[in-house]
Protein backbone atom coordinates (compact mmCIF):
# COMPACT_ATOMS: atom_id res chain seq x y z
CA UNK A 1 0.00 0.00 0.00
CA UNK A 2 1.43 3.58 -1.16
CA UNK A 3 0.69 4.72 2.18
CA UNK A 4 2.77 2.73 4.41
CA UNK A 5 5.95 4.69 5.41
CA UNK A 6 6.52 2.13 8.32
CA UNK A 7 6.80 -1.27 8.87
CA UNK A 8 5.78 -1.73 12.66
CA UNK A 9 4.40 0.85 15.14
CA UNK A 10 4.82 -0.85 19.23
CA UNK A 11 2.62 0.14 21.91
CA UNK A 12 4.14 -0.64 25.13
CA UNK A 13 5.19 0.00 28.62
CA UNK A 14 8.18 2.02 28.16
CA UNK A 15 10.98 1.25 30.64
CA UNK A 16 14.10 1.98 32.09
CA UNK A 17 15.85 -1.43 32.99
CA UNK A 18 18.40 -2.01 36.07
CA UNK A 19 19.77 -5.13 35.52
CA UNK A 20 22.05 -7.03 38.12
CA UNK A 21 23.16 -10.46 38.70
CA UNK A 22 21.85 -12.50 41.38
CA UNK A 23 21.85 -16.44 43.02
CA UNK A 24 18.68 -18.25 43.92
CA UNK A 25 19.20 -17.72 47.53
CA UNK A 26 18.65 -14.21 47.01
CA UNK A 27 15.49 -14.30 45.36
CA UNK A 28 13.97 -17.05 47.91
CA UNK A 29 15.08 -14.34 50.50
CA UNK A 30 12.88 -11.78 49.10
CA UNK A 31 10.30 -13.71 48.11
CA UNK A 32 11.11 -12.98 44.08
CA UNK A 33 9.21 -15.57 41.62
CA UNK A 34 12.05 -16.42 39.35
CA UNK A 35 11.91 -16.34 35.83
CA UNK A 36 8.56 -13.88 35.91
CA UNK A 37 7.80 -10.80 35.84
CA UNK A 38 6.02 -8.97 38.49
CA UNK A 39 4.48 -6.07 39.66
CA UNK A 40 5.59 -4.07 42.37
CA UNK A 41 4.56 -0.82 44.07
CA UNK A 42 6.90 2.26 44.52
CA UNK A 43 7.53 0.91 47.92
CA UNK A 44 8.60 -2.43 47.17
CA UNK A 45 10.38 -0.68 44.23
CA UNK A 46 12.82 1.36 46.77
CA UNK A 47 13.31 -1.20 49.10
CA UNK A 48 14.44 -4.06 46.71
CA UNK A 49 16.68 -1.46 44.80
CA UNK A 50 18.20 -0.96 47.92
CA UNK A 51 19.62 -4.58 48.00
CA UNK A 52 20.34 -5.14 44.48
CA UNK A 53 24.38 -5.82 43.91
CA UNK A 54 25.70 -3.52 41.50
CA UNK A 55 23.12 -2.66 38.31
CA UNK A 56 23.24 -1.49 34.42
CA UNK A 57 20.76 0.90 33.37
CA UNK A 58 19.41 0.69 29.70
CA UNK A 59 16.05 1.51 28.25
CA UNK A 60 13.58 -1.69 28.00
CA UNK A 61 10.49 -2.81 27.98
CA UNK A 62 9.54 -5.46 26.34
CA UNK A 63 7.77 -3.49 23.02
CA UNK A 64 10.28 -0.68 22.92
CA UNK A 65 13.13 -3.60 22.80
CA UNK A 66 11.30 -5.30 19.92
CA UNK A 67 11.20 -1.84 18.17
CA UNK A 68 14.99 -1.30 18.59
CA UNK A 69 15.53 -5.02 17.35
CA UNK A 70 13.59 -3.90 14.17
CA UNK A 71 15.74 -0.78 13.70
CA UNK A 72 18.71 -2.98 13.89
CA UNK A 73 17.64 -4.86 11.25
CA UNK A 74 16.76 -2.29 8.94
CA UNK A 75 13.23 -2.03 9.31
CA UNK A 76 10.90 1.61 9.91
CA UNK A 77 9.13 1.65 12.91
CA UNK A 78 7.44 4.42 15.42
CA UNK A 79 7.09 4.00 19.27
CA UNK A 80 3.58 4.97 21.60
CA UNK A 81 4.34 4.84 25.55
CA UNK A 82 4.26 7.10 28.74
CA UNK A 83 7.35 8.08 30.46
CA UNK A 84 6.87 11.52 32.84
CA UNK A 85 9.54 14.59 32.35
CA UNK A 86 11.88 13.70 34.74
CA UNK A 87 15.50 11.88 34.51
CA UNK A 88 14.98 8.34 33.19
CA UNK A 89 12.01 9.56 31.08
CA UNK A 90 14.68 11.81 29.22
CA UNK A 91 17.07 8.47 28.92
CA UNK A 92 13.94 6.38 27.38
CA UNK A 93 13.28 9.18 24.90
CA UNK A 94 16.96 9.44 24.29
CA UNK A 95 17.85 5.59 23.37
CA UNK A 96 14.94 5.32 21.22
CA UNK A 97 15.25 7.94 18.82
CA UNK A 98 19.21 6.69 18.81
CA UNK A 99 18.27 3.59 17.80
CA UNK A 100 16.53 4.86 14.82
CA UNK A 101 12.83 4.63 15.89
CA UNK A 102 9.75 7.59 15.78
CA UNK A 103 8.58 8.34 19.69
CA UNK A 104 6.43 11.44 19.82
CA UNK A 105 4.15 10.55 22.91
CA UNK A 106 3.78 13.24 25.15
CA UNK A 107 5.67 13.15 28.67
CA UNK A 108 3.55 13.56 32.03
CA UNK A 109 4.19 16.61 33.76
CA UNK A 110 3.21 15.63 36.96
CA UNK A 111 2.04 12.19 39.21
CA UNK A 112 4.43 8.86 39.05
CA UNK A 113 7.49 8.91 37.87
CA UNK A 114 8.95 6.81 34.35
CA UNK A 115 8.66 3.38 34.93
CA UNK A 116 11.55 1.38 36.17
CA UNK A 117 12.01 -2.90 35.59
CA UNK A 118 14.58 -4.19 38.44
CA UNK A 119 16.07 -7.59 36.51
CA UNK A 120 17.96 -10.24 38.49
CA UNK A 121 19.71 -12.69 36.35
CA UNK A 122 20.93 -15.71 38.05
CA UNK A 123 23.64 -17.99 37.02
CA UNK A 124 21.64 -20.11 34.38
CA UNK A 125 20.90 -16.63 32.84
CA UNK A 126 17.28 -16.96 33.76
CA UNK A 127 15.94 -13.41 34.67
CA UNK A 128 13.53 -12.49 37.09
CA UNK A 129 12.00 -9.07 36.65
CA UNK A 130 10.05 -6.79 39.26
CA UNK A 131 8.43 -3.80 37.20
CA UNK A 132 7.35 -0.17 39.03
CA UNK A 133 4.55 0.95 36.06
CA UNK A 134 4.94 4.80 37.21
CA UNK A 135 4.07 6.90 34.01
CA UNK A 136 3.13 3.47 32.22
CA UNK A 137 -0.02 3.73 33.51
CA UNK A 138 -1.52 7.28 32.29
CA UNK A 139 -1.09 6.24 28.62
CA UNK A 140 -4.64 5.95 27.18
CA UNK A 141 -6.44 6.70 23.66
CA UNK A 142 -5.68 9.47 23.13
CA UNK A 143 -1.83 8.97 23.17
CA UNK A 144 -2.66 6.91 19.94
CA UNK A 145 -1.60 8.42 16.74
CA UNK A 146 -3.61 7.95 14.09
CA UNK A 147 -1.12 8.81 11.98
CA UNK A 148 1.37 6.26 12.77
CA UNK A 149 -0.80 3.84 12.79
CA UNK A 150 -1.74 4.20 9.16
CA UNK A 151 1.59 4.54 8.59
CA UNK A 152 2.45 0.94 9.58
CA UNK A 153 2.12 -2.39 8.16
CA UNK A 154 1.70 -4.06 11.53
CA UNK A 155 0.60 -2.43 14.90
CA UNK A 156 2.57 -4.41 17.59
CA UNK A 157 0.50 -4.67 21.29
CA UNK A 158 2.35 -5.72 24.62
CA UNK A 159 0.27 -8.29 26.62
CA UNK A 160 2.18 -6.17 29.83
CA UNK A 161 0.31 -3.08 29.06
CA UNK A 162 -2.93 -4.66 29.75
CA UNK A 163 -2.70 -4.64 33.34
CA UNK A 164 -3.45 -0.32 33.12
CA UNK A 165 -6.98 0.18 32.64
CA UNK A 166 -7.06 3.05 30.32
CA UNK A 167 -4.17 1.36 28.12
CA UNK A 168 -7.33 -1.30 27.19
CA UNK A 169 -8.92 1.47 25.81
CA UNK A 170 -5.93 2.54 23.80
CA UNK A 171 -5.26 -0.48 21.98
CA UNK A 172 -8.78 -1.20 21.02
CA UNK A 173 -8.76 2.09 19.56
CA UNK A 174 -5.35 1.50 17.58
CA UNK A 175 -6.40 -2.26 16.36
CA UNK A 176 -9.61 -1.08 14.79
CA UNK A 177 -7.40 2.18 13.07
CA UNK A 178 -5.27 -0.43 11.93
CA UNK A 179 -8.11 -2.73 10.75
CA UNK A 180 -9.96 0.56 9.11
CA UNK A 181 -6.25 1.05 7.30
CA UNK A 182 -6.24 -2.45 5.90
CA UNK A 183 -3.32 -3.19 7.78
CA UNK A 184 -2.70 -5.91 10.74
CA UNK A 185 -2.77 -6.12 14.38
CA UNK A 186 -0.09 -8.17 16.40
CA UNK A 187 -0.03 -8.78 19.91
CA UNK A 188 2.67 -10.81 22.10
CA UNK A 189 1.31 -12.64 25.26
CA UNK A 190 4.36 -11.36 27.63
CA UNK A 191 4.00 -13.59 30.73
CA UNK A 192 2.21 -16.86 31.60
CA UNK A 193 1.10 -14.71 34.59
CA UNK A 194 -0.24 -11.74 32.75
CA UNK A 195 -2.01 -14.52 30.58
CA UNK A 196 -3.29 -15.52 33.90
CA UNK A 197 -4.49 -12.44 34.99
CA UNK A 198 -6.38 -11.65 31.73
CA UNK A 199 -7.07 -14.64 30.31
CA UNK A 200 -10.46 -14.06 28.60
CA UNK A 201 -9.68 -10.33 27.79
CA UNK A 202 -6.50 -12.35 25.89
CA UNK A 203 -8.83 -15.10 24.21
CA UNK A 204 -11.15 -12.22 23.17
CA UNK A 205 -8.64 -10.28 21.13
CA UNK A 206 -6.90 -13.26 20.20
CA UNK A 207 -9.95 -14.39 18.60
CA UNK A 208 -11.60 -11.04 17.13
CA UNK A 209 -8.55 -7.93 16.91
CA UNK A 210 -5.34 -9.85 16.46
CA UNK A 211 -3.94 -11.11 13.61
CA UNK A 212 -0.56 -11.93 14.52
CA UNK A 213 0.41 -13.92 17.99
CA UNK A 214 3.49 -14.16 19.85
CA UNK A 215 4.17 -16.46 22.95
CA UNK A 216 6.30 -18.87 24.34
CA UNK A 217 5.41 -22.16 25.02
CA UNK A 218 4.19 -21.72 28.73
CA UNK A 219 1.92 -18.53 27.19
CA UNK A 220 0.15 -20.25 24.98
CA UNK A 221 -0.61 -23.57 27.21
CA UNK A 222 -1.98 -20.89 29.55
CA UNK A 223 -4.12 -19.04 27.10
CA UNK A 224 -5.61 -22.07 25.98
CA UNK A 225 -5.82 -23.57 29.51
CA UNK A 226 -4.57 -27.21 28.15
CA UNK A 227 -1.02 -29.01 29.41
CA UNK A 228 -0.43 -30.97 25.43
CA UNK A 229 1.45 -27.95 23.42
CA UNK A 230 0.12 -29.74 20.44
CA UNK A 231 -3.93 -28.93 21.39
CA UNK A 232 -2.51 -25.21 22.05
CA UNK A 233 -1.61 -25.13 18.60
CA UNK A 234 -4.20 -26.77 17.49
CA UNK A 235 -6.39 -24.19 19.23
CA UNK A 236 -4.28 -21.37 17.73
CA UNK A 237 -4.68 -22.57 14.06
CA UNK A 238 -8.28 -21.94 14.34
CA UNK A 239 -8.70 -18.26 16.00
CA UNK A 240 -5.49 -16.91 14.70
CA UNK A 241 -4.22 -15.70 10.86
CA UNK A 242 -0.58 -16.34 12.21
CA UNK A 243 1.26 -17.66 15.77
CA UNK A 244 4.65 -17.92 16.37
CA UNK A 245 5.53 -19.26 19.38
CA UNK A 246 9.31 -20.00 20.46
CA UNK A 247 10.74 -22.56 23.02
CA UNK A 248 13.81 -21.49 23.83
CA UNK A 249 16.42 -24.22 22.32
CA UNK A 250 14.26 -25.88 20.56
CA UNK A 251 13.56 -22.94 18.34
CA UNK A 252 9.85 -21.80 17.38
CA UNK A 253 6.70 -23.43 15.76
CA UNK A 254 5.01 -21.21 13.36
CA UNK A 255 1.35 -21.83 12.93
CA UNK A 256 -1.08 -20.57 10.12
CA UNK A 257 -4.57 -21.96 9.24
CA UNK A 258 -2.61 -24.02 6.55
CA UNK A 259 0.85 -25.41 8.29
CA UNK A 260 2.38 -25.91 11.19
CA UNK A 261 5.90 -25.32 11.08
CA UNK A 262 9.26 -26.02 13.40
CA UNK A 263 11.96 -23.97 12.80
CA UNK A 264 15.32 -24.58 14.63
CA UNK A 265 16.86 -22.21 17.39
CA UNK A 266 19.86 -20.61 16.19
CA UNK A 267 23.34 -21.26 17.48
CA UNK A 268 24.66 -19.53 20.43
CA UNK A 269 27.84 -19.98 21.63
CA UNK A 270 27.01 -18.94 25.65
CA UNK A 271 23.78 -18.08 27.13
CA UNK A 272 23.96 -15.08 29.17
CA UNK A 273 20.90 -13.60 29.82
CA UNK A 274 17.64 -14.49 28.35
CA UNK A 275 16.25 -11.27 28.94
CA UNK A 276 14.53 -9.84 25.81
CA UNK A 277 14.68 -13.25 23.89
CA UNK A 278 11.39 -13.51 22.79
CA UNK A 279 11.26 -9.44 22.37
CA UNK A 280 14.26 -9.71 19.84
CA UNK A 281 12.76 -12.65 18.21
CA UNK A 282 9.45 -10.51 17.05
CA UNK A 283 12.06 -7.53 15.88
CA UNK A 284 13.19 -10.44 13.42
CA UNK A 285 10.19 -12.24 12.50
CA UNK A 286 7.91 -8.64 11.80
CA UNK A 287 11.18 -7.49 9.79
CA UNK A 288 10.62 -10.50 7.74
CA UNK A 289 6.45 -10.47 7.48
CA UNK A 290 6.90 -7.15 6.33
CA UNK A 291 9.14 -7.76 3.58
CA UNK A 292 6.55 -10.67 2.29
CA UNK A 293 8.98 -13.50 3.89
CA UNK A 294 7.45 -16.81 4.48
CA UNK A 295 6.62 -17.96 7.59
CA UNK A 296 9.41 -20.33 8.19
CA UNK A 297 11.52 -17.73 7.14
CA UNK A 298 10.57 -14.94 9.43
CA UNK A 299 10.84 -17.47 12.03
CA UNK A 300 14.81 -18.01 11.13
CA UNK A 301 15.52 -14.32 11.09
CA UNK A 302 14.06 -13.46 14.56
CA UNK A 303 15.98 -17.13 15.93
CA UNK A 304 19.02 -14.53 14.76
CA UNK A 305 18.00 -11.51 16.20
CA UNK A 306 17.09 -13.52 19.75
CA UNK A 307 20.82 -15.49 19.73
CA UNK A 308 22.57 -12.09 19.42
CA UNK A 309 20.61 -10.74 22.23
CA UNK A 310 20.60 -13.72 25.23
CA UNK A 311 24.33 -13.52 23.96
CA UNK A 312 25.09 -10.93 26.09
CA UNK A 313 23.52 -8.71 29.40
CA UNK A 314 20.63 -6.76 28.31
CA UNK A 315 17.69 -6.56 26.52
CA UNK A 316 18.79 -4.80 23.29
CA UNK A 317 21.28 -5.34 20.67
CA UNK A 318 24.78 -5.00 21.04
CA UNK A 319 25.48 -5.27 17.29
CA UNK A 320 23.60 -3.95 14.40
CA UNK A 321 21.48 -7.33 13.81
CA UNK A 322 21.29 -6.24 9.52
CA UNK A 323 24.98 -7.58 9.52
CA UNK A 324 24.14 -11.03 11.14
CA UNK A 325 21.45 -11.60 8.39
CA UNK A 326 23.12 -9.45 5.39
CA UNK A 327 26.83 -10.45 6.11
CA UNK A 328 27.49 -7.07 3.60
CA UNK A 329 25.38 -4.97 5.24
CA UNK A 330 28.62 -3.19 7.67
CA UNK A 331 30.49 -3.16 4.51
CA UNK A 332 28.09 -0.77 2.06
CA UNK A 333 26.80 1.28 5.47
Amino acid sequence: MANETLDVVGIGNAIVDVIAHADDAFLVKHGLNKGAMTLIDAARAEALYAVMGPGIECSGGSAGNTMAGLASLGGRGAYIGKVRDDQLGQVFRHDIRAAGIAFDTLPTKSGAPTARCLVLVTSDAQRTMNTYLGACVELGPEDIDPFAIGAAQVTYLEGYLWDPPRAKEAFRKAAELAHAAGHKVSLTLSDPFCVERHRAEFRDLVRNHVDILFANEAEILSLYEVEDFDRAIAAARVECELTAVTRSAAGSVVVTKDSVQAVKAAPVVRVVDTTGAGDLYASGFLYGYTRGKAPAECARLGAIAAAEVISHFGARPEIALKTLIDPGAGARA
